[in-house]
């Protein structure tokens, strides 16, 4: 299995919406720039694990949650 950003921003961006938050506002519960999110969500940036731990939080989810989240989905997809 190898890891896909663009399946984590894909992820990310479903949780946020799901919990009916902007990107405006998980960028400032996560302490990242709206930007920034933007370009993880969209897969143009690869999220360092810090980032992923910080929107995690904002989530209200433990990272190995969301990690599990996105391996399931690569294993899924292929």
């Amino acid at each position: 299995m190898q890891y896909n950003h663009f399946i984590t921003g894909r992820i990310i961006r479903e949780l946020r919406e799901q919990r009916g938050v902007t990107q405006e506002v998980l960028s400032g519960l996560a302490a990242v720039s709206r930007s920034h999110l933007a370009e993880i969500e969209t897969g143009h940036t690869n999220a360092n694990v810090e980032t992923l731990w910080k929107i995690s939080e904002a989530l209200g989810m433990k990272m190995s949650n969301l990690i599990q989240m996105v391996e399931q989905a690569i294993e899924r997809e292929g």
